[in-house]
């Protein structure tokens, strides 16, 4: 199985920052794509960044020039550096990885338990 283990959430004032951190624990998984996705009060759950293991990133449109998304393939790690908050960013955040066991053709999808932010003043 595959475990991810999220840290960094809190409460900050707008115009402030915070960085996220998930951690991927499991062996022989691929982890080619690791993300973020965040659900809001009364939201659906939306995408918010994605970086592949070729390094590719991709970003919500409400997000792009303020967050910033990078990893570390050796270590299955991914941090989301969010600059600029504003209240509307408060949300659960999400860490997701989609990737293969082994030899396996097929995609699994696992999710993170979640870490709380709170933009706020």
């Amino acid at each position: 199985q595959v475990q991810l283990v999220e840290s960094g959430g809190g409460l900050v004032q707008p115009g402030g920052s915070l960085r996220l951190s998930c951690v991927g624990f499991g062996s022989d998984f691929s982890f080619s794509v690791m993300g973020w996705y965040r659900q809001g009060p009364g939201k659906q759950r939306e995408l918010v960044a994605t970086i592949a293991s070729g390094g590719s990133t991709y970003y919500a449109d409400s997000v792009k020039g303020r967050f910033t998304i990078s990893g570390d393939n050796a270590k299955n790690t991914v941090w989301l550096q969010m600059n600029t908050l504003e209240p509307e960013d408060t949300a659960v955040y999400y860490c997701n990885t989609n990737g293969r066991h082994g030899s396996s053709f097929r995609v699994n999808t696992y999710w993170g338990q979640g870490t709380q932010v709170t933009v706020s003043s």
